[in-house]
């Protein structure tokens, strides 16, 4: 059996602006995994070894940001450290750190490109 999730992406319009503000939030730097004329690709780092899914930040011709219905939650310490970082790298909080039970903490926010993406954490 293994983790359903493999692989994820975010589609974003721009990418000068949606970079820095993951790198800015997430407090990591994003490596360049493709270029071309209609397609450019940058990757969150990663560890094969280690649990989860990596992805990456796209932008492709004919597909735009914002809208979708899948829900991208990140690994935090404590989700409450990356949420404060959201208005300054400009984004917004949807809901900022609540209580899951058992299963942790949760925050969610909206990056520049206006995507929801959520924060998770155990503390």
């Amino acid at each position: 059996m293994h983790n359903p999730v493999g692989w994820f992406e975010i589609y974003v319009d721009d990418l000068a602006r949606a970079r820095p503000f993951y790198e800015a939030v997430l407090a990591v730097k994003l490596e360049q995994l493709m270029k071309d004329t209609d397609f450019e690709m940058w990757s969150f780092p990663s560890n094969m070894e280690r649990y989860g899914a990596s992805g990456a930040l796209v932008k492709m011709a004919g597909f735009s940001a914002g809208g979708n219905s899948t829900l991208v939650y990140f690994s935090c310490e404590d989700c409450a450290v990356e949420a404060a970082r959201v208005s300054a790298a400009g984004g917004r909080i949807q809901k900022e750190k609540t209580s899951i039970g058992p299963y942790g903490f949760i925050a969610l926010a909206y990056d520049t490109e206006g995507n929801m993406f959520g924060l998770h954490s155990m503390k």
